[in-house]
């Protein structure tokens, strides 16, 4: 069964573009073992992600989060069941201010700081 998962936390420290890219490709590399898709969006101190893959590769990624230690007040927004993919394409986009992508990775999509509570509400609709 397919399911979404969008969930919100604060980051425990400052987050760099190194530590970002870092975060991204094991993100990366875990989902796609795991068959896990989804869009992670950063402004500078939140994370917003859209998660969606089959419920026990769910099940294990949301545990692993409510033990990782680079974000904290973690908030389940919403779990639903899904017949299609939203982010079929990535197994992690991204998105968050030009200046924290001097990596230029893969599956980047920019914002300002007023898109970026524009793409949280539409994540989290």
């Amino acid at each position: 069964m397919l399911e979404r998962l969008v969930y919100r936390s604060k980051a425990t420290g400052e987050v760099g573009s190194l530590a970002l890219f870092n975060l991204l490709m094991q993100a990366r590399k875990k989902n796609a073992e795991r068959d896990i898709s989804g869009h992670l969006i950063f402004d500078g101190e939140d994370f917003t992600q859209w998660i969606e893959g089959p419920t026990e590769s769910l099940n294990a990624l949301w545990e692993s989060l409510q033990r990782d230690d680079r974000h904290h007040q973690l908030i389940l927004i919403s779990r639903t069941p899904a017949e299609t993919r939203r982010f079929a394409e990535w197994t992690m986009a991204f998105s968050s201010y030009p200046s924290l992508n001097s990596q230029n990775m893969p599956g980047f999509f920019p914002v300002d700081e007023n898109s970026v509570s524009e793409q949280v509400k539409n994540l989290t609709q």
